[in-house]
């Protein structure tokens, strides 16, 4: 992929970090046993974060935009479910 300026090992650990960002939210609100809601949250935080990061920062021709635009996607997915958690957490199984 070196045509893109990102080697291959490079674009794995593009993909790796936002899932060890988001399994590291769950560990952590597993052991201090937070509500659900503020862990699917903090998860959506984490994938804006890195979605703003992979589009905004990165230089332009290494920047992921549809990556990006995946964090996004996800991190709307993960406010919904962290509002249907609030709502009803009986109903939660997250």
């Amino acid at each position: 992929m070196s045509h893109t300026g990102v080697e291959v090992f490079d674009f794995l650990l593009f993909s790796i970090y936002p899932v060890i960002g988001i399994f590291a939210v769950e560990a952590i609100s597993r052991l201090i046993k937070i509500q659900k809601w503020i862990k699917l949250w903090a998860q959506a935080a984490v994938s804006i974060a890195f979605g703003v990061y992979y589009w905004f920062i990165l230089p332009a021709p290494q920047n992921f935009p549809l990556t990006a635009m995946v964090m996004f996607a996800l991190a709307i997915a993960l406010i919904y479910q962290g509002r249907r958690a609030k709502i009803s957490p009986d109903k939660s199984p997250y």
